[in-house]
């Protein structure tokens, strides 16, 4: 997506990344940060985001399903933007919480904004409505509030209007505040969220786990003893404005291993987790011990090739080289939108198979969420969703682009 220049100040971290990429930065606030530039092929060129009421061409594409995003922040705007561009879609529009005058003179031509009923008086001149009308309107929400303002957007608004909704990994799966009783991996799960009134969309961290292991399980069956996982993730996104501490912090009880047990319930699972000063993309070491001798390298690169938003990248150093090749070969938002294992630190030694892949943390969630839509809403079959995404975000010819890349 190719973003025009906007004459509001750069912050602190958009001029980082100017110095750090040598390309172009727009920013429009630290919470609504893209980057882009002139992009390699008529893949990435500059998509035309209309409001509620489109041109007559535009128009003239049946829309079945309309979809409001409830909240704008990292994934929200995410959402946001892919939905638009989908005829088959229509974006009712989008929830803001924090709002100024600024803020909604760069939305206002992109997409109709909702808002609370205690900020309508204010901004009645700027916006479309409140968020509970929006709900009213809509076929299914994408919850995309902060975490754990899912559970009382569910118990206010969708659950008294019978509104279908899809949340995102940070809200809670078991307990009182349980937002949903699935937890939804499009490469395990994908059909079993046909027809669900509420689908929690695993986090980013617990989609790349579902992505290798499955593909494993599904080849190696019964031979796998057990996975032990370590997840180092990243602190924050690149366009969050809050500080990455210099600290390396562990998680006591990371939720992660009972997440993906929700949808590989027989998986003999450990995960620890880490997160590590730095914002690009998280980076997970899978050890998987066999019963006996484990698989060869070609092997495990054969059944990798050609799963769906899994690449396979031989010469990058780190998570940072491949989201600043994302960056250079215009992806927008520099999200890959998949996983990607690192053939040079690909181990294997007697019993033991040690796989490294770095997972594209915020941006592998979206089209993870485009999937569910599908389940949930049309029931379509999974390799027609599939095909659906992927002709969305593009992600085979991204994985395609990455893989020459770093051959």
């Amino acid at each position: 997506m190719i973003v025009s220049d906007h004459g509001g100040p750069k912050s602190k971290l958009a001029n980082q990344l100017d110095y750090i990429v040598n390309k172009r930065v727009i920013i429009v606030n630290d919470e609504d940060f893209q980057v882009g530039m002139l992009p390699p092929c008529k893949l990435y060129m500059s998509t035309t985001v209309y409001k509620s009421k489109p041109s007559a061409s535009y128009s003239m594409v049946k829309q079945t399903t309309k979809v409001f995003v409830n909240g704008y922040g990292n994934i929200g705007r995410r959402l946001a933007s892919a939905l638009s561009k989908d005829n088959e879609i229509g974006l009712l529009g989008i929830a803001k919480y924090t709002i100024d005058e600024r803020i909604l003179k760069d939305l206002k031509n992109k997409f109709d904004i909702y808002v609370p009923e205690n900020l309508v008086h204010k901004y009645k001149n700027s916006i479309t409505g409140t968020v509970r009308e929006a709900v009213s309107e809509c076929d299914l929400v994408l919850d995309a509030a902060k975490e754990g303002d899912g559970y009382s957007n569910k118990t206010r608004l969708y659950e008294p209007m019978r509104k279908p909704a899809i949340f995102q990994g940070g809200e809670e799966r078991h307990g009182e505040r349980a937002v949903a009783k699935m937890i939804h991996n499009s490469r395990v799960n994908y059909d079993e969220a046909s027809g669900k009134q509420y689908v929690i969309q695993g986090s980013c961290n617990v989609s790349g786990m579902g992505k290798i292991m499955q593909p494993l399980i599904e080849k190696f069956g019964d031979e796998i003893q057990r996975f032990d996982v370590t997840l180092v993730r990243r602190w924050a996104d690149l366009e969050d404005s809050k500080e990455v501490k210099d600290s390396i912090q562990w998680d006591k009880n990371p939720h992660h291993q009972e997440d993906v047990k929700d949808f590989i319930p027989h998986a003999n699972l450990y995960v620890e987790a880490f997160k590590v000063p730095s914002r690009m993309m998280h980076l997970h070491q899978m050890v998987v011990r066999f019963h006996s001798k484990s698989p060869t390298k070609d092997q495990i690169i054969d059944l990798f090739t050609k799963e769906f938003a899994v690449a396979i990248l031989n010469s990058a150093k780190g998570t940072a080289d491949v989201r600043m090749k994302a960056i250079e070969l215009g992806f927008e938002y520099g999200d890959t939108n998949m996983v990607h294992i690192h053939q040079d630190v690909l181990r294997v030694q007697g019993e033991t198979l040690k796989i490294v892949y770095s997972d594209d943390q915020t941006g592998l969630v979206i089209p993870e969420n485009h999937l569910l839509l599908q389940s949930m809403l049309m029931e379509r079959p999974r390799s027609e969703a599939v095909k659906r995404t992927d002709e969305l975000f593009q992600i085979s010819e991204k994985k395609r682009m990455l893989e020459k890349e770093f051959v």
